[in-house]
C-alpha cells in the first residue's frame, strides 16, 4: 500500500521524483545524454536525481519538465500502482533485438537448407 503525500517524508519526495523522471525519460525512449543535454544539466545531476540522491532547484524541474514535454506537476505524481509507467531499459531493447535476430537467423537458416533438401532430392 503507498502512502498518502501528506505522510512522505523529503527523502521519499526525492526518490519520487527521480523515479517519475527515469520512467518519463524511459517512455520517451531518451538516453540521460539526451534528457540532459534538452534540460541543461550534466549527466551526473541527471543520474543523481533520478536516483533521488540530489534534489534539483525549481529551475531545473522547470527545464527538466520541458525537456520530457510534461507539466511540471507530473513529474510529482504519486501513483498507487508502481509500476504505472514502463520502463524500457536501452539495454533491454539490445538484448530483445540480439535474442529476436539469433532466432530469425535460425528460421532462415532453417528454412534454406528446407528448400535445398527439396531441390536436391
Amino acid at each position: 500500500m503507498s502512502k498518502g503525500v501528506l505522510s512522505m517524508d523529503g527523502e521519499e519526495i526525492k526518490k519520487a521524483l527521480g523515479i517519475n523522471i527515469k520512467k518519463l525519460r524511459s517512455i520517451r525512449r531518451y538516453s540521460q545524454a539526451e534528457l540532459a543535454e534538452k534540460a541543461d544539466i550534466s549527466i551526473i545531476y541527471l543520474s543523481n536525481i533520478e536516483r533521488g540522491q540530489k534534489f534539483p532547484k525549481p529551475a531545473i524541474i522547470a527545464q527538466l519538465s520541458k525537456g520530457l514535454s510534461v507539466e511540471v506537476h507530473e513529474l510529482f505524481k504519486i501513483n498507487s500502482e508502481p509500476n504505472a509507467l514502463p520502463i524500457v531499459e536501452p539495454t533491454d531493447n539490445k538484448k530483445m533485438l540480439k535474442r529476436l535476430s539469433k532466432t530469425m537467423t535460425r528460421r532462415v537458416n532453417n528454412t534454406i537448407e528446407d528448400v535445398f533438401k527439396i531441390f536436391l532430392k
